[in-house]
Protein backbone atom coordinates (compact mmCIF):
# COMPACT_ATOMS: atom_id res chain seq x y z
CA UNK A 1 0.00 0.00 0.00
CA UNK A 2 3.01 2.58 0.43
CA UNK A 3 3.55 2.09 -3.19
CA UNK A 4 0.52 3.93 -3.95
CA UNK A 5 0.99 7.64 -4.36
CA UNK A 6 -0.36 9.80 -2.38
CA UNK A 7 -2.08 12.18 -5.14
CA UNK A 8 -4.26 8.52 -6.36
CA UNK A 9 -4.95 7.94 -2.57
CA UNK A 10 -5.89 12.39 -2.43
CA UNK A 11 -8.32 11.39 -5.57
CA UNK A 12 -9.25 8.31 -4.63
CA UNK A 13 -10.81 10.06 -0.97
CA UNK A 14 -12.54 12.72 -2.92
CA UNK A 15 -14.20 10.13 -5.44
CA UNK A 16 -15.37 8.23 -2.39
CA UNK A 17 -16.66 11.69 -0.36
CA UNK A 18 -18.90 12.54 -4.07
CA UNK A 19 -20.32 9.20 -3.97
CA UNK A 20 -21.35 9.21 -0.08
CA UNK A 21 -22.80 12.58 -1.01
CA UNK A 22 -24.77 11.36 -4.13
CA UNK A 23 -26.28 8.82 -2.32
CA UNK A 24 -26.88 10.62 0.85
CA UNK A 25 -28.91 13.19 -1.29
CA UNK A 26 -30.45 9.99 -3.53
CA UNK A 27 -31.95 8.60 -0.61
CA UNK A 28 -33.40 11.92 0.81
CA UNK A 29 -34.97 12.98 -2.73
CA UNK A 30 -36.10 9.71 -3.38
CA UNK A 31 -38.02 9.34 -0.26
CA UNK A 32 -39.39 13.37 -0.09
CA UNK A 33 -40.83 13.14 -3.46
CA UNK A 34 -44.82 13.75 -3.76
CA UNK A 35 -46.27 10.09 -4.70
CA UNK A 36 -49.10 12.10 -6.08
CA UNK A 37 -46.68 14.27 -8.37
CA UNK A 38 -44.43 11.34 -8.82
CA UNK A 39 -47.82 9.56 -10.07
CA UNK A 40 -49.13 12.33 -12.76
CA UNK A 41 -45.60 13.02 -13.87
CA UNK A 42 -45.26 8.84 -14.38
CA UNK A 43 -48.94 9.80 -16.29
CA UNK A 44 -47.00 12.02 -18.17
CA UNK A 45 -44.30 9.71 -19.38
CA UNK A 46 -41.61 11.03 -17.83
CA UNK A 47 -38.65 8.36 -17.68
CA UNK A 48 -37.47 9.73 -14.40
CA UNK A 49 -40.93 9.68 -12.61
CA UNK A 50 -41.38 6.06 -13.88
CA UNK A 51 -38.37 4.57 -12.56
CA UNK A 52 -38.45 6.77 -9.40
CA UNK A 53 -42.25 5.44 -8.85
CA UNK A 54 -41.17 1.64 -9.11
CA UNK A 55 -38.13 2.20 -7.22
CA UNK A 56 -40.22 2.93 -4.61
CA UNK A 57 -42.88 0.59 -4.51
CA UNK A 58 -39.58 -1.88 -3.19
CA UNK A 59 -38.78 1.06 -0.44
CA UNK A 60 -36.97 -1.61 1.52
CA UNK A 61 -34.80 -3.00 -1.48
CA UNK A 62 -33.93 0.80 -1.92
CA UNK A 63 -33.52 2.03 1.16
CA UNK A 64 -30.96 -1.62 1.70
CA UNK A 65 -28.84 -1.05 -1.39
CA UNK A 66 -28.20 2.70 -0.79
CA UNK A 67 -26.81 1.98 3.01
CA UNK A 68 -24.94 -1.07 1.49
CA UNK A 69 -23.30 1.48 -1.16
CA UNK A 70 -23.45 4.45 1.46
CA UNK A 71 -21.16 2.72 4.09
CA UNK A 72 -18.95 1.33 1.80
CA UNK A 73 -18.08 4.16 0.36
CA UNK A 74 -17.38 5.42 3.94
CA UNK A 75 -15.32 3.04 5.24
CA UNK A 76 -13.29 3.28 2.40
CA UNK A 77 -12.76 7.00 2.33
CA UNK A 78 -11.95 6.62 6.38
CA UNK A 79 -9.33 3.76 5.91
CA UNK A 80 -7.54 6.01 2.43
CA UNK A 81 -7.67 9.73 4.76
CA UNK A 82 -6.11 7.00 7.71
CA UNK A 83 -3.46 5.80 5.28
CA UNK A 84 -2.92 9.66 3.63
CA UNK A 85 -2.29 10.76 7.41
CA UNK A 86 -0.29 8.11 8.57
CA UNK A 87 1.68 8.87 5.75
CA UNK A 88 2.00 13.01 6.20
CA UNK A 89 2.05 12.43 10.09
CA UNK A 90 2.66 9.46 11.44
CA UNK A 91 1.14 8.21 14.00
CA UNK A 92 -0.39 11.29 14.82
CA UNK A 93 -1.58 11.46 11.47
CA UNK A 94 -4.31 9.10 12.58
CA UNK A 95 -6.02 11.22 14.79
CA UNK A 96 -5.96 14.41 12.45
CA UNK A 97 -7.37 12.37 9.47
CA UNK A 98 -10.34 11.26 11.71
CA UNK A 99 -11.31 14.52 13.02
CA UNK A 100 -10.54 16.12 9.63
CA UNK A 101 -12.74 13.59 7.90
CA UNK A 102 -15.22 13.27 10.27
CA UNK A 103 -15.94 17.20 9.84
CA UNK A 104 -15.72 17.03 5.77
CA UNK A 105 -17.73 13.92 5.69
CA UNK A 106 -20.85 15.53 7.97
CA UNK A 107 -20.95 18.99 5.76
CA UNK A 108 -20.24 17.61 2.14
CA UNK A 109 -21.94 14.01 2.30
CA UNK A 110 -24.44 14.36 4.52
CA UNK A 111 -25.92 17.65 5.74
CA UNK A 112 -25.05 19.27 2.53
CA UNK A 113 -26.71 16.73 -0.02
CA UNK A 114 -29.57 15.73 2.32
CA UNK A 115 -30.46 19.37 2.71
CA UNK A 116 -30.53 20.33 -1.50
CA UNK A 117 -32.32 17.28 -2.04
CA UNK A 118 -35.28 17.91 0.66
CA UNK A 119 -35.47 21.45 -0.71
CA UNK A 120 -35.29 20.00 -4.39
CA UNK A 121 -36.70 16.96 -4.14
CA UNK A 122 -38.73 16.28 -7.54
CA UNK A 123 -34.76 17.57 -9.52
CA UNK A 124 -33.05 15.04 -7.68
CA UNK A 125 -35.16 12.37 -7.03
CA UNK A 126 -35.86 11.96 -10.94
CA UNK A 127 -31.85 12.54 -11.94
CA UNK A 128 -30.66 9.83 -9.34
CA UNK A 129 -33.60 7.34 -10.37
CA UNK A 130 -32.05 6.48 -13.80
CA UNK A 131 -28.30 5.70 -11.95
CA UNK A 132 -29.60 4.30 -9.26
CA UNK A 133 -32.26 1.77 -11.49
CA UNK A 134 -29.27 0.72 -13.14
CA UNK A 135 -27.05 -0.21 -10.62
CA UNK A 136 -29.97 -2.24 -8.76
CA UNK A 137 -29.93 -4.33 -11.54
CA UNK A 138 -26.52 -5.25 -11.39
CA UNK A 139 -26.24 -5.61 -7.57
CA UNK A 140 -29.54 -6.64 -7.13
CA UNK A 141 -28.37 -10.29 -5.71
CA UNK A 142 -26.30 -8.69 -3.07
CA UNK A 143 -28.88 -6.58 -2.15
CA UNK A 144 -31.68 -9.56 -1.93
CA UNK A 145 -28.56 -11.33 0.05
CA UNK A 146 -28.65 -8.41 2.84
CA UNK A 147 -32.88 -8.33 2.74
CA UNK A 148 -32.83 -12.00 3.19
CA UNK A 149 -30.85 -11.73 6.80
CA UNK A 150 -32.54 -8.16 7.51
CA UNK A 151 -36.39 -10.00 7.30
CA UNK A 152 -34.87 -13.26 9.31
CA UNK A 153 -34.01 -11.04 12.35
CA UNK A 154 -37.07 -8.99 12.04
CA UNK A 155 -39.40 -12.51 12.48
CA UNK A 156 -37.08 -13.28 15.41
CA UNK A 157 -37.75 -10.09 16.95
CA UNK A 158 -41.82 -10.09 16.60
CA UNK A 159 -41.66 -7.52 14.00
CA UNK A 160 -43.60 -7.43 10.32
CA UNK A 161 -41.26 -7.44 7.17
CA UNK A 162 -44.28 -6.55 5.34
CA UNK A 163 -43.92 -2.97 4.51
CA UNK A 164 -47.34 -1.19 5.17
CA UNK A 165 -48.96 0.91 2.58
CA UNK A 166 -49.89 4.49 3.93
CA UNK A 167 -53.35 5.80 3.16
CA UNK A 168 -53.97 9.09 3.73
CA UNK A 169 -57.09 10.10 6.17
CA UNK A 170 -59.44 12.78 5.39
CA UNK A 171 -57.84 15.27 7.94
CA UNK A 172 -54.95 14.75 5.94
CA UNK A 173 -56.71 15.40 2.67
CA UNK A 174 -58.31 18.44 3.98
CA UNK A 175 -54.96 20.00 5.20
CA UNK A 176 -53.67 19.29 1.34
CA UNK A 177 -56.20 20.85 -0.06
CA UNK A 178 -55.99 23.96 2.32
CA UNK A 179 -52.54 24.03 2.12
CA UNK A 180 -52.73 24.38 -1.56
CA UNK A 181 -55.77 27.09 -1.85
CA UNK A 182 -53.17 29.10 -0.17
CA UNK A 183 -50.98 28.99 -2.34
CA UNK A 184 -52.92 29.95 -5.61
CA UNK A 185 -54.84 33.21 -6.12
CA UNK A 186 -57.75 30.72 -7.42
CA UNK A 187 -60.06 30.50 -3.52
CA UNK A 188 -63.62 28.77 -5.75
CA UNK A 189 -61.60 25.45 -6.92
CA UNK A 190 -60.38 24.63 -3.39
CA UNK A 191 -63.60 26.16 -1.22
CA UNK A 192 -65.25 23.63 -3.67
CA UNK A 193 -63.21 20.58 -2.99
CA UNK A 194 -63.39 21.31 0.97
CA UNK A 195 -67.01 21.14 0.56
CA UNK A 196 -66.94 17.93 -0.98
CA UNK A 197 -65.40 16.36 1.84
CA UNK A 198 -67.67 17.93 4.24
CA UNK A 199 -70.68 16.39 2.35
CA UNK A 200 -69.83 13.29 4.64
CA UNK A 201 -70.24 14.58 7.96
CA UNK A 202 -72.89 17.43 6.75
CA UNK A 203 -76.52 16.07 7.01
CA UNK A 204 -79.58 17.51 4.86
CA UNK A 205 -80.85 18.80 8.42
CA UNK A 206 -78.21 21.70 8.28
CA UNK A 207 -79.32 22.70 4.54
CA UNK A 208 -83.31 22.35 4.28
CA UNK A 209 -85.53 25.08 4.47
CA UNK A 210 -87.53 24.90 8.10
CA UNK A 211 -91.13 24.12 8.27
CA UNK A 212 -92.17 27.48 9.10
CA UNK A 213 -90.06 28.73 5.91
CA UNK A 214 -91.71 26.31 3.67
CA UNK A 215 -93.68 27.92 0.41
CA UNK A 216 -96.53 26.07 -0.25
CA UNK A 217 -100.53 26.12 -1.18
CA UNK A 218 -103.53 25.39 0.29
CA UNK A 219 -105.81 23.99 -1.81
CA UNK A 220 -108.55 25.00 0.33
CA UNK A 221 -107.57 28.78 -0.68
CA UNK A 222 -110.08 30.77 -2.73
CA UNK A 223 -108.77 30.56 -7.05
CA UNK A 224 -107.83 33.72 -7.35
CA UNK A 225 -105.21 33.06 -4.03
CA UNK A 226 -103.99 30.32 -5.63
CA UNK A 227 -102.42 31.65 -8.90
CA UNK A 228 -101.64 34.58 -7.42
CA UNK A 229 -99.36 32.21 -5.21
CA UNK A 230 -98.62 30.57 -8.58
CA UNK A 231 -98.02 33.56 -10.52
CA UNK A 232 -94.93 34.63 -7.69
CA UNK A 233 -93.57 31.20 -6.96
CA UNK A 234 -90.27 31.41 -5.72
CA UNK A 235 -88.80 28.10 -6.89
CA UNK A 236 -90.00 25.74 -10.08
CA UNK A 237 -91.99 23.21 -7.63
CA UNK A 238 -93.94 24.01 -4.79
CA UNK A 239 -95.67 21.43 -1.81
CA UNK A 240 -100.04 21.28 -2.57
CA UNK A 241 -101.69 20.60 1.10
CA UNK A 242 -104.55 20.79 1.88
CA UNK A 243 -105.43 22.67 5.23
CA UNK A 244 -102.17 21.84 6.96
CA UNK A 245 -98.86 20.91 5.99
CA UNK A 246 -97.88 19.19 8.86
CA UNK A 247 -101.28 16.73 8.56
CA UNK A 248 -102.08 16.63 4.46
CA UNK A 249 -99.78 16.96 1.71
CA UNK A 250 -100.98 16.35 -1.52
CA UNK A 251 -97.97 16.32 -3.65
CA UNK A 252 -95.54 18.62 -5.11
CA UNK A 253 -96.47 20.77 -7.84
CA UNK A 254 -94.57 21.62 -11.05
CA UNK A 255 -95.70 25.13 -11.54
CA UNK A 256 -94.88 24.83 -15.41
CA UNK A 257 -96.93 21.85 -15.66
CA UNK A 258 -99.80 23.72 -13.92
CA UNK A 259 -99.51 26.72 -16.09
CA UNK A 260 -99.36 24.05 -19.28
CA UNK A 261 -102.80 23.02 -18.20
CA UNK A 262 -104.26 26.17 -17.74
CA UNK A 263 -103.30 27.15 -21.54
CA UNK A 264 -104.28 23.31 -22.75
CA UNK A 265 -107.83 22.98 -20.88
CA UNK A 266 -111.04 25.24 -21.21
CA UNK A 267 -111.60 24.21 -17.65
CA UNK A 268 -109.07 24.36 -15.25
CA UNK A 269 -110.30 23.16 -11.20
CA UNK A 270 -108.71 22.07 -8.49
CA UNK A 271 -109.42 19.03 -9.07
CA UNK A 272 -107.08 19.06 -12.36
CA UNK A 273 -104.37 20.68 -10.28
CA UNK A 274 -104.48 17.89 -7.82
CA UNK A 275 -104.17 15.70 -10.75
CA UNK A 276 -101.12 17.41 -11.68
CA UNK A 277 -99.07 16.93 -8.87
CA UNK A 278 -95.96 14.42 -8.65
CA UNK A 279 -95.78 12.30 -5.31
CA UNK A 280 -94.08 13.81 -2.61
CA UNK A 281 -90.16 12.35 -2.02
CA UNK A 282 -89.69 11.91 1.84
CA UNK A 283 -86.33 12.22 3.05
CA UNK A 284 -85.37 10.93 6.42
CA UNK A 285 -83.61 13.43 9.16
CA UNK A 286 -80.03 13.18 9.12
CA UNK A 287 -79.21 11.50 5.31
CA UNK A 288 -75.48 12.56 5.13
CA UNK A 289 -76.03 15.31 1.89
CA UNK A 290 -73.41 12.96 -0.30
CA UNK A 291 -76.19 9.85 0.18
CA UNK A 292 -78.96 12.24 -0.49
CA UNK A 293 -77.34 13.81 -3.73
CA UNK A 294 -76.83 10.20 -4.81
CA UNK A 295 -80.47 9.35 -3.56
CA UNK A 296 -81.81 12.04 -5.78
CA UNK A 297 -80.34 11.17 -8.77
CA UNK A 298 -80.88 7.15 -8.37
CA UNK A 299 -84.94 8.03 -7.83
CA UNK A 300 -84.53 11.19 -10.74
CA UNK A 301 -85.92 13.86 -7.90
CA UNK A 302 -85.06 17.02 -7.51
CA UNK A 303 -87.25 17.91 -3.95
CA UNK A 304 -88.12 16.45 -0.99
CA UNK A 305 -89.73 17.02 2.20
CA UNK A 306 -87.13 16.07 5.42
CA UNK A 307 -89.49 14.03 8.04
CA UNK A 308 -87.87 13.01 11.46
CA UNK A 309 -88.62 9.40 12.89
CA UNK A 310 -92.26 10.11 13.82
CA UNK A 311 -93.33 11.10 10.08
CA UNK A 312 -93.58 15.12 10.74
CA UNK A 313 -91.99 17.34 8.53
CA UNK A 314 -89.28 19.53 9.31
CA UNK A 315 -88.10 21.13 6.05
CA UNK A 316 -87.69 20.68 2.90
CA UNK A 317 -84.26 20.41 0.60
CA UNK A 318 -83.67 20.36 -2.64
CA UNK A 319 -81.22 19.26 -5.47
CA UNK A 320 -80.35 23.20 -5.95
CA UNK A 321 -79.50 23.15 -1.74
CA UNK A 322 -77.35 20.59 -2.20
CA UNK A 323 -74.95 21.95 -5.36
CA UNK A 324 -75.01 25.18 -3.45
CA UNK A 325 -72.99 23.80 -0.51
CA UNK A 326 -70.18 22.69 -3.31
CA UNK A 327 -69.98 25.50 -5.73
CA UNK A 328 -71.85 28.23 -3.59
CA UNK A 329 -75.20 30.55 -3.88
CA UNK A 330 -76.29 30.90 -7.29
CA UNK A 331 -77.62 33.82 -8.94
CA UNK A 332 -80.87 32.66 -8.99
CA UNK A 333 -81.47 31.74 -5.85
CA UNK A 334 -84.11 33.59 -3.85
CA UNK A 335 -83.04 32.78 -0.19
CA UNK A 336 -81.25 35.34 2.00
CA UNK A 337 -77.38 34.36 1.66
CA UNK A 338 -74.94 34.30 4.70
CA UNK A 339 -73.69 38.04 3.53
CA UNK A 340 -77.42 39.04 3.74
CA UNK A 341 -77.81 38.37 7.27
CA UNK A 342 -74.88 39.50 8.39
CA UNK A 343 -74.40 43.53 8.55
CA UNK A 344 -70.80 44.83 9.67
CA UNK A 345 -70.92 48.35 11.72
CA UNK A 346 -68.74 50.86 11.78
CA UNK A 347 -67.50 50.09 15.52
CA UNK A 348 -66.70 46.50 14.82
CA UNK A 349 -69.76 44.87 15.73
CA UNK A 350 -72.40 43.10 13.64
CA UNK A 351 -75.58 42.72 13.25
CA UNK A 352 -76.69 39.11 12.44
CA UNK A 353 -80.05 37.35 11.51
CA UNK A 354 -81.56 34.79 13.93
CA UNK A 355 -81.92 32.44 10.83
CA UNK A 356 -78.24 32.32 9.84
CA UNK A 357 -76.95 29.11 9.60
CA UNK A 358 -73.92 28.34 11.86
CA UNK A 359 -71.92 26.31 9.72
CA UNK A 360 -71.89 29.78 7.51
CA UNK A 361 -71.13 32.01 10.46
CA UNK A 362 -68.27 29.51 11.46
CA UNK A 363 -66.67 29.49 7.64
CA UNK A 364 -67.46 33.04 7.39
CA UNK A 365 -65.29 34.55 10.33
CA UNK A 366 -63.57 31.09 11.38
CA UNK A 367 -65.58 30.70 14.24
CA UNK A 368 -66.20 27.61 16.33
CA UNK A 369 -70.06 27.44 17.73
CA UNK A 370 -71.29 23.93 18.33
CA UNK A 371 -73.44 22.80 15.70
CA UNK A 372 -74.52 19.49 17.30
CA UNK A 373 -77.78 20.78 19.10
CA UNK A 374 -78.58 23.85 17.16
CA UNK A 375 -78.78 24.88 13.48
CA UNK A 376 -78.64 28.51 13.30
CA UNK A 377 -77.90 31.69 15.26
CA UNK A 378 -81.61 31.49 16.94
CA UNK A 379 -81.49 28.40 18.01
CA UNK A 380 -77.79 28.78 19.35
CA UNK A 381 -78.96 31.46 21.58
CA UNK A 382 -82.20 29.82 22.68
CA UNK A 383 -80.04 26.57 23.61
CA UNK A 384 -77.95 28.60 25.54
CA UNK A 385 -80.35 31.02 27.39
CA UNK A 386 -83.00 27.56 27.75
CA UNK A 387 -85.80 30.52 27.20
CA UNK A 388 -86.94 32.99 24.84
CA UNK A 389 -84.89 36.16 25.97
CA UNK A 390 -86.57 39.71 25.83
CA UNK A 391 -85.00 42.61 23.95
CA UNK A 392 -81.97 43.52 25.03
CA UNK A 393 -80.59 40.73 26.83
CA UNK A 394 -77.15 40.55 26.58
CA UNK A 395 -75.24 36.87 27.15
CA UNK A 396 -72.11 35.40 26.21
CA UNK A 397 -71.23 32.36 24.40
CA UNK A 398 -67.62 31.38 22.79
CA UNK A 399 -66.35 34.55 23.41
CA UNK A 400 -68.79 36.73 21.44
CA UNK A 401 -70.59 39.20 22.96
CA UNK A 402 -74.86 38.90 21.80
CA UNK A 403 -77.30 41.55 22.71
CA UNK A 404 -80.75 40.90 21.57
CA UNK A 405 -82.23 43.32 19.26
CA UNK A 406 -85.57 41.79 18.32
CA UNK A 407 -87.73 39.07 19.02
CA UNK A 408 -90.97 37.72 17.32
CA UNK A 409 -92.61 34.60 16.53
CA UNK A 410 -91.26 33.38 19.47
CA UNK A 411 -87.64 33.75 17.36
CA UNK A 412 -84.94 36.11 17.43
CA UNK A 413 -85.06 37.83 14.68
CA UNK A 414 -81.68 39.90 14.98
CA UNK A 415 -78.72 40.54 17.08
CA UNK A 416 -75.66 42.60 17.71
CA UNK A 417 -72.62 40.68 18.36
CA UNK A 418 -69.28 42.05 19.10
CA UNK A 419 -65.82 39.48 19.42
CA UNK A 420 -64.42 39.89 22.66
Amino acid sequence: MDSIPLSTLFITLIICLVLSAYFSGSETGLLSLNKYRLRFLAEQNNKGAKKAEKLLKKPDTLLSFILIFNNLVNISASAIATMIGMRLYGDAGVAIATGLLTFVMLVFSEIFPKTVAAMYPEKVGLFSSHILSFLLKVFYPLVWLMNIFTKSLMRLIGLKPDMQKQVISHEELRSIVTEAGEATPDEQHPQMLLSILDMGTVTVDDIMVPRNEIGGIDIDDEWKAIMRQLNHAAHNRVVLYKGSLDENVLGILRVREAFRLLLEKNEFTKETLIRATDEVYFIPEGTPLKTQLMNFRANKERIGLVVDEYGDIKGLVTLEDILEEIVGDFTTSTAPTIDEEVVQQSDGSMLIDGSANLRDLNKMFGWELDTEDARTFNGLILEHLEEIPDEGTVCEIEGLQITILEVADNMIKQAKVVKL
